[in-house]
Formats: structure tokens, C-alpha cells, sequence
């Protein structure tokens, strides 16, 4: 269910989410129009936005609890973090064309959207707390939806 209290590892992940994107507006791709997508999966995304947020801060169950086995979960969870981190590198170096901003990292399509998605599901197992994954689930509806419908739009342009 989740204690509740101050968790500064959710501090640490929503800062390692937010930064990237704040760079992102003096850096968005050429041709970005937001103008265009769906507004369900944008209620969706607004929605698990302020969720995954206020979760990630009220519970101190995401704090780091001691070496386990269940670390592992703490352990994933910052790792693909990291994943995100890189993924952003590698678009603030490229071309900054619509294309890298919707780029697969790796296996993971359209990184730059599912990355942090799965990193605070992992986040919210290893915290135990159900709020967490629902928050994310919400969240991923509408941000990976929104991501893959421009991929969608700009593989149609290739065509």
C-alpha cells in the first residue's frame, strides 16, 4: 500500500525526468507541432504527469531500504534511468530532426517516451507501492501513444 513520508529518491527520479525536458524547449526538433495529437492520450498523459509526480513524492517507500534481493528491482529502475539520460545525450547531439526525437534506443521504441516509463514502474515495485504503477500506467497510455503517433506520422512522410 505505501507509507507515507518524504521519499528523496522520487526527487532524484522526477529531477533526472524533468531537467532533460526543460533543455528540450530552447532545443525542440524542427517541424515539432504538439498542435495535432490526440487529446484522449493527452488528458492520459497530463493526467499520470501530476500523478506519478505527487506518488513519486508522498511515499518513502522508494527510499533505499538497505542491500537485498529486492534491490534489484531499485537497481533496474536506475538503470534504465541511465538508459534515458543516454537517450537524451544522443538527441542533443543529433541533428535534432523529428526522427531523433521519436528514435528507438535499442529494442525500446521510441526510447526517449518508454525509458522513463519503465523506469518508474520498476521504481514502484521496489517501493511496493500499487499508486506508483497505476500512475505510470496512466502516464504511459498517454506519453508512448503520443510518441508513437508522430512516429507513425514521420514514417508516413518517408513514404
Amino acid at each position: 500500500m505505501g507509507h507515507f513520508g518524504f521519499s528523496y529518491m522520487g526527487i532524484i527520479f522526477l529531477l533526472l525526468l524533468i531537467v532533460p525536458n526543460l533543455v528540450w524547449t530552447k532545443h525542440q526538433p524542427k517541424g515539432y507541432d504538439p498542435g495535432h495529437e490526440n487529446t484522449i492520450l493527452g488528458f492520459f498523459e497530463r493526467v499520470g504527469e501530476v500523478l506519478v509526480s505527487a506518488v513519486a513524492l508522498i511515499f518513502s517507500d522508494f527510499n533505499f531500504q538497505g542491500w537485498d534481493l529486492w534491490s534489484i528491482w531499485l537497481l533496474l529502475a536506475l538503470l534504465f534511468m541511465t538508459f534515458y539520460e543516454i537517450w537524451w545525450i544522443r538527441y542533443f547531439r543529433s541533428d535534432k530532426e523529428l526522427r531523433d526525437m521519436y528514435r528507438s534506443f535499442g529494442i525500446i521504441p521510441v526510447g526517449g517516451a518508454t525509458l522513463p516509463i519503465i523506469a518508474f514502474i520498476f521504481l514502484g515495485i521496489y517501493g511496493k507501492v500499487i499508486w506508483m504503477i497505476l500512475a505510470v500506467i496512466i502516464l504511459g497510455i498517454g506519453h508512448i501513444g503520443i510518441h508513437l503517433q508522430h512516429q507513425k506520422e514521420i514514417e508516413g512522410e518517408k513514404l
